[in-house]
């Protein structure tokens, strides 16, 4: 994982272990999610680079906080705004 389970939950200012399994869940998810968008594997770059590291915590913060595919009364995000325009300059175009 480029991000670990720690500095997500320092992100989201979490405490404790109750949700450590269900946040790695996360984690990998979003990740997985990125990697799909910028069409090459995390391990591909020497370092991870920062704008990858914060979409990655943004993704899985906004995952873990809206957990059903429905809200009611709320207009509902499938991703953070930002996300995208953070990992965009990584993308492997196809010309």
């Amino acid at each position: 994982m480029s991000v670990s389970l720690d500095l997500l939950k320092s992100q989201m200012n979490l405490t404790g272990t109750d949700d450590d399994a269900l946040l790695a869940v996360y984690i990998a998810a979003a990740e997985g999610w990125i990697v799909g968008q910028i069409g090459k594997e995390l391990a591909a770059f020497e370092a991870i680079p920062a704008e990858i590291t914060l979409a990655t915590l943004q993704l899985a913060s906004h995952w873990y906080e809206n957990r059903e595919a429905v809200l009611v009364g709320i207009d509902g995000n499938e991703v953070p705004f930002g996300v995208r325009d953070l990992i965009r300059s990584h993308r492997e175009w196809e010309l």
